[in-house]
């Protein structure tokens, strides 16, 4: 491998060590490019191309005048000065889109923000098979770690490009915490220790002895042992709080950290490497069995379930239910979720190979520490309050999640159509179906081609999307004309895809250009809040796909509360699919979309097999 480890000296962990953040990480020093700006001209064109299916005639005449005086206007003064900073930096956009989307996001990371991951499931006859579960997988998360802080990983590629690695170095021992208002994050790379969560009790767990060795499955089923008898009964649903709205959570962590105790309670949290939390079964309401598990590994459920068995704001927390529901939950904030992704393939392997059980006994560790807060009663006004916010939460949340098994990426292939690009058709046509009507649709595209590089969005809703979708719905036109108009849209989308990965999307940018006007204090352009950049950016269709090789998929929430949410996991014969939605909204059903979705692929088969070439 060419690249090396450095220290962390650029400007992003400059402006997180001044205060932003506390920042103690290395990272990989790549030979990795800049990530451009975009010709002002060439996003405009791109923007009102992508606008066009959501507006009337009348709109798009509005939204035409406004884009091209603010073009001739401040957009050509705030293009210099982005290509300037652009120029002074590593990465213009990367602490902008941090703090934008993440550290001042003020509402709960819960549902809005965090996904969940399932991995498969696994029968406990017993305590002890559950915690030998839960002991293998920190034993192999350890040997991923050691992978990482080595540089063991493979590099992830794009075609021939090498992507940027920085995001796996904050997989383990991050913590974002609650401030008005904005949040900041810190890094704990080098713990030796986790929180083991148990019926809302937290409890310091040593997972390196004294000889620097990770300890061994069988001392880490005692460890854990000693977790489970220290806590039969129920706890103060402390962690609850981290649930709540990002300025409410501040206020009641400014309390709980007024007392000594307190503090130094929620430091060993912040400075463990991750939660590893010991789940009570979920009560059996409606839906199937990963539908349920994706909302205990995305909620918890619930203040009567398992969200007080949470720090939300921990980046990872592995989940090992009684009822062998496993899984986790992850802050969004340090990474996307292919790291995450990758990080569950290896230890899904890892558990299949039994690898843990070759791990030797370590030497001199500490039993486990609980961790008793002082609970005023304000705080617990704060912990009843919360509750009452995730109960809420977690029974608007609407989950649907189901294995389409008539087809994967090897049938779509021989349709030669992009697997990725005729899934997102799909959702396309499956909401103008339901609602007569195209969605502004949001589809992550990976900007890690470039140093410091996150995401950019792909418009999926395009005049080849919609036309494709009346198409299918007309009676009168033949399969193949049908066919045409999707390979129309597959093409637009794909276009579009390349775009974005490399840069040129339209939404960073102009989210760029936003906020510098911002900074600079010059009076907002009528542009930003034209009709046509409000029903642009109001994504109801919120879509991202996470491959990965094992028998589990990512999920999480709808980003517009008239909207869905969908990620999903193509495998060569089959889809795993997520979808969410608001059960408070009567527009929107998880059912419904995931019948209308199984109905559009299944006509997709039908049409493949009535063209005549």
């Amino acid at each position: 491998m060419y690249w090396k480890v450095v220290r962390a000296g650029y400007q992003l962990a400059e402006a997180r060590s001044r205060g932003v953040l506390r920042i103690n990480v290395r990272y990989l020093k790549q030979n990795l490019p800049k990530q451009p700006v975009p010709k002002l001209e060439d996003s405009i064109k791109l923007y009102l191309t992508s606008v066009r299916p959501l507006l009337d005639d009348k709109q798009f005449g509005i939204t035409s005048d406004l884009a091209k005086k603010f073009l001739a206007g401040d957009g050509a003064k705030l293009q210099k000065m982005l290509e300037e900073k652009a120029n002074a930096t590593e990465n213009w956009l990367a602490l902008w889109w941090l703090n934008a989307a993440y550290l001042e996001y003020r509402r709960p990371v819960v549902v809005f923000s965090s996904p969940g991951q399932v991995l498969p499931f696994v029968k406990f006859n017993s305590l002890d098979d559950e915690l030998n579960y839960a002991a293998s997988l920190i034993v192999g998360s350890l040997e991923y770690k050691e992978l990482i802080d080595d540089d063991k990983i493979p590099i992830d590629k794009m075609g021939k490009d090498d992507l940027d690695m920085q995001q796996y170095k904050l997989v383990f021992g991050t913590c974002r915490n609650p401030a008005i208002p904005r949040d900041t994050q810190e890094f704990n790379p080098k713990s030796k220790h986790i929180i083991v969560a148990h019926n809302n009790h937290f409890f310091r767990v040593d997972v390196y002895g004294e000889d620097n060795k990770k300890l061994s499955v069988k001392q880490l089923v005692a460890q854990m042992k000693k977790c489970v008898e220290q806590s039969k009964a129920k706890g103060p649903a402390v962690g609850i709080m981290s649930s709540e709205n990002r300025d409410t959570w501040a206020k009641a962590f400014k309390k709980l950290m007024a007392d000594a105790g307190n503090k130094k309670c929620v430091e060993e949290i912040q400075k463990s490497l991750y939660l590893m939390c010991l789940d009570k079964p979920m009560p059996k309401g409606k839906g199937n069995d990963i539908s349920i598990a994706s909302q205990q590994f995305i909620t918890g459920g619930g203040s009567t379930a398992n969200s007080g068995n949470r720090w939300f704001d921990k980046t990872v927390q592995f989940i090992v239910s009684e009822d062998g529901y496993n899984g986790l939950t992850y802050e969004h904030s340090p990474a996307e979720g292919v790291p995450i992704g990758v990080m569950c393939d290896f230890l899904v392997g890892y558990l299949k190979k039994k690898s843990a059980n070759n791990v030797p006994d370590s030497k001199g560790f500490n039993p486990p520490a609980h961790l008793n807060f002082n609970l005023s009663p304000d705080i617990n006004k704060e912990i009843e309050s919360a509750s009452n916010s995730i109960n809420k939460l977690a029974n608007d949340l609407d989950m649907n999640c189901f294995l389409f098994k008539l087809y994967g990426k090897d049938f779509i292939k021989k349709m030669k159509v992009s697997p990725d690009s005729f899934i997102q058709m799909s959702f396309q046509y499956t909401f103008y179906r339901m609602y007569k009507q195209p969605a502004a649709h949001y589809e992550a595209a990976a900007t890690r081609k470039y140093l410091h590089g996150r995401t950019e969005t792909i418009r999926s809703c395009s005049i080849e999307s919609v036309a494709f979708a009346k198409a299918m719905l007309d009676p009168k036109m033949s399969p193949d004309d049908k066919f045409k108009a999707l390979r129309a849209g597959v093409n637009s989308h794909k276009k579009y895809a390349v775009l974005a990965r490399e840069g040129y999307g339209i939404d960073r940018h102009l989210l760029g250009l936003k906020l510098l006007s911002i900074e600079k204090k010059m009076p907002m352009n009528p542009f930003f809040s034209d009709i046509a950049f409000t029903k642009s950016t109001h994504f109801r269709l919120s879509t991202s796909q996470v491959p990965q090789r094992m028998d589990g998929f990512m999920c999480f929430g709808p980003v517009a509360l008239d909207g869905y949410g969908c990620c999903y996991n193509p495998r060569k014969n089959d889809i795993y699919f997520a979808v969410s939605s608001f059960n408070s909204n009567s527009e929107t059903s998880s059912e419904k979309f995931k019948t209308n979705l199984e109905q559009t692929f299944t006509e997709l088969k039908d049409l493949f097999g009535k063209l005549k070439k």
